[in-house]
């Protein structure tokens, strides 16, 4: 599994700065901790996450909260080696036919669901134009799935400090019941009201946005793949030649990374 060393510097960062404010200000670090502040927001947090939306969409919106340090599979950039792929299917299309590319690809085996169903539609004789509509369709309703649990994510961004407000009402009703007969109290209780809006701040904004943002941005560069697999099928069914399909899904690519039959990226435009 490879990192990304930008992820885990920004959160490095972020709460050594957090930390480092708290231990100027204070040697009392454990002051900062409170158990009652954490239950209400965090738990708060949850508990409308799994009121608002299905269990398994939010069990997978908090497991991507890790995987927001691994690093993308799918980039713009990294998209060459599925255009040289497409390419070479079509030369097995030109010198084989259908049936050719479908025993090629049933015998190297393809783990990607999308690629393998692209696959099918290209060797079920259907219009290019039917393959488009199919194929647009599998990957608008495969991004939509996968972006719950990003919205799980923003919802639960939103409502940390909601119960962060929550909290401090909590501790206020504390600190104010103590007054006429156990001044100790008052202490626990403003320390519950000011950590409770702390945390829902801080988990707002350090952990559920940034997890959301990233789970988001993976998913956007997941669909903008598929568009080019959609158009590379389109273009295997229509029967187009390596050369054409080469330079239509170029246009997905940034200049650097253009492809050229010889196997050398075009380093610089109209080369």
């Amino acid at each position: 599994m490879q990192y990304s060393r930008a992820s885990i510097a920004g959160a490095s960062v972020g709460f050594f700065l957090i930390i480092s404010a708290i231990l100027v200000g204070t040697n009392n670090l454990l002051g900062f901790l409170s158990i009652e502040g954490l239950m209400i927001v965090v738990g708060g947090s949850l508990a409308v996450a799994f009121m608002s939306f299905e269990a398994n969409y939010v069990m997978e919106a908090l497991r991507s909260i890790g995987l927001m340090f691994k690093k993308a599979e799918t980039t713009h950039e990294n998209l060459q080696k599925d255009l040289i792929e497409i390419i070479n299917w079509a030369r097995i299309v030109k010198d084989r036919g259908l049936l050719g590319l479908e025993s090629e690809t049933d015998k190297k085996g393809i783990n990607d669901p999308f690629v393998r169903y692209g696959i099918n539609m290209v060797v079920s004789n259907y219009e290019p134009e039917d393959v488009r509509r199919m194929m647009e369709t599998a990957a608008d309703a495969a991004y939509e799935r996968a972006t719950i649990p990003s919205r799980v994510l923003a919802a639960m961004a939103g409502h940390a400090p909601a119960f962060g407000m929550v909290g401090t009402l909590v501790g206020m009703v504390i600190m104010l019941g103590n007054l006429d007969s156990d001044m100790s109290g008052i202490g626990a209780g403003l320390s519950i009201s000011l950590l409770a809006t702390l945390y829902g701040v801080v988990t707002a904004r350090m952990v559920y946005m940034p997890a959301s943002a990233k789970l988001q941005q993976k998913q956007e560069a997941l669909r903008f793949r598929n568009q080019l697999i959609t158009e590379g099928m389109v273009l295997l069914v229509a029967n187009k030649s390596p050369r054409y399909i080469q330079d239509r899904l170029n246009s997905f690519l940034s200049f650097e990374s253009h492809y050229d039959l010889d196997h050398l990226p075009r380093r610089a435009l109209g080369t």
